[in-house]
């Protein structure tokens, strides 16, 4: 079966499982999220910022490093891909932002924290600009689970 379809039923499965009863809702595909509308500045900023910073890391797609899911020699887990193959889509942008500022907890992996050295604005345009790399599919689950996340 082609990767790509797996990924999105993976997706709605996930979705769908959340745990919660809500009758007026139960059964419903997950709400496809608003149209996407990204500021093209924003955009370039946040390629910019990752082709300068994270590449290196996380491959010049966003592909993630070979093997991310195991921990390497060292016992820390490979930069994982941002491209929505990976695990990214399940964390929140405030999440995002924290792995981005203070880098990977302790005994995790080797991502550094990179507050300091990225403003506010820069961690939100490579945020951005990977997560336009996500299949609609998995951005409209990644956006329901912000939205119950926020109730």
């Amino acid at each position: 079966m082609d990767k790509s379809i797996l990924v999105t039923l993976l997706v709605f499965l996930i979705a769908g499982c959340n745990g919660k009863s809500n009758n007026s809702t139960a059964g419903l595909p997950v709400p496809h999220a608003p149209a996407r509308h990204y500021d093209a500045q924003q955009l370039a900023l946040g390629e910019k910022v990752y082709q300068t910073n994270c590449a290196k890391c996380h491959g010049d797609r966003a592909q993630g490093a070979p093997n991310w899911t195991r921990r390497g020699v060292d016992g820390l887990y490979p930069a994982p891909p941002l491209n929505g193959t990976g695990h990214a889509w399940h964390h929140s942008t405030m999440v995002l932002s924290d792995s981005i500022r203070n880098g990977s907890p302790k005994g995790e992996g080797n991502m550094p924290a990179w507050q300091g050295k990225l403003s506010e604005q820069e961690i939100t345009a490579v945020i951005l600009w990977f997560q336009s790399k996500w299949p609609q599919p998995l951005y409209d689950a990644w956006y329901e689970m912000q939205q119950r996340d926020q109730q």
